[in-house]
């Protein structure tokens, strides 16, 4: 009788006393695992555990399908530099499949075109060009090189000024090229097609202006170390332009031997090659030397040597000596 006075006793007093907020139950509608964190959270919905109870569905969320939902606080905010970066970086692949474009804004029908310039060229020396003296050829290299000893025969003056001044090209192209004129594409490096260039003249340098891709990279304390600082010298453009004037002057003063270059130009592969490769070291010139200016932002004051530089060998070693050097260009910037 006593217990279960005191059973009937409980019972009654707890219906009158007020909920104890710890103690309630959420109500089983949608359990979600929640976890706080910079990256989107994703809720799972739970069953809920009356199984008789049917929770209701919330619009758009699927029953027992996890859902992704970002934070207004993860949210990357457009003032974020980095994300500016991503969408510029987005924007220019964009730009870039749908005109066209390559990396750096340059026309990728300028690299097609360089390229069947280059097959074409390589075809014609090696299968069109004429070939009536190869035998004189050989000995003709032999003497250039000094690998023959003097029997007497007098070589022609222009081609000896024209296998010198061949020499002197490649350093002119490195003084351009190094380092206002690499790629942005870091995979590509220059030097490789500058040594080559000494003895393959521009028929090595075509395949570095195919891929080459502006702008260049930036310079990072490189001015003061071999060779750049060598390159950067004002006495190296003064003997540069020096020596190439001297040969220039000593084929000129030769003027019996143009009619006999001429004849050798019409018959001998070497003198053939030589000569085109000559004329495409000269006719590329111009436009690297605009963007050497470009790059030290001295166009402005210089501007007046890019029809100068049209002269052959003379105009673009002109300019080396007379254009400002990288660090000035570095400070002012």
């Amino acid at each position: 009788m006593l217990s279960s006075t005191l059973i009937s006793t409980s019972v009654s007093t707890s219906l009158f006393l007020p909920p104890n907020p710890k103690s309630q139950i959420p109500h089983p509608k949608f359990i979600y695992s929640f976890k706080r964190s910079s990256e989107p959270a994703i809720f799972y919905p739970l069953r809920p555990r009356n199984s008789n109870h049917k929770s209701p569905i919330l619009p758009g969320v699927r029953r027992g399908v996890p859902q992704i939902c970002n934070s207004s606080k993860s949210t990357p905010s457009l003032d974020d530099p980095d994300v500016e970066k991503e969408a510029s970086v987005e924007k220019g692949i964009n730009n870039s499949g749908g005109s066209g474009m390559g990396e750096g804004g340059r026309d990728w029908t300028t690299s097609i075109l360089l390229f069947l310039l280059w097959s074409a060229l390589l075809y014609y020396v090696f299968n069109l060009s004429p070939n009536q003296t190869p035998s004189r050829d050989m000995y003709f290299l032999e003497k250039l090189l000094n690998l023959k000893a003097d029997d007497g025969f007098r070589m022609n003056q222009v081609l000896v000024s024209l296998w010198y001044i061949m020499g002197l090209w490649p350093i002119v192209y490195s003084m351009l090229l190094l380092p206002t004129g690499r790629s942005s594409n870091s995979s590509v490096r220059v030097w490789p097609f500058l040594v080559t260039s000494f003895f393959g003249g521009a028929y090595a340098l075509l395949p570095y202006f195919i891929l080459w891709r502006p702008p260049p990279p930036p310079i990072k304390g490189e001015l003061q170390r071999w060779p750049i600082n060598f390159l950067e010298s004002k006495i190296t453009a003064g003997v540069l332009g020096a020596a190439g004037l001297g040969l220039i002057m000593y084929a000129a003063s030769a003027m019996g031997d143009w009619k006999e270059f001429y004849q050798y130009f019409r018959e001998s592969k070497l003198v053939h090659a030589t000569s085109l490769d000559f004329i495409l070291l000269s006719t590329f010139a111009p436009f690297w030397v605009y963007n050497d200016m470009t790059a030290r932002k001295c166009y402005d004051k210089y501007s007046w040597l890019l029809p100068v530089s049209l002269v052959p060998f003379v105009g673009p070693t002109l300019y080396l000596f007379l254009r400002p050097s990288s660090v000035t260009s570095a400070r002012s910037e």
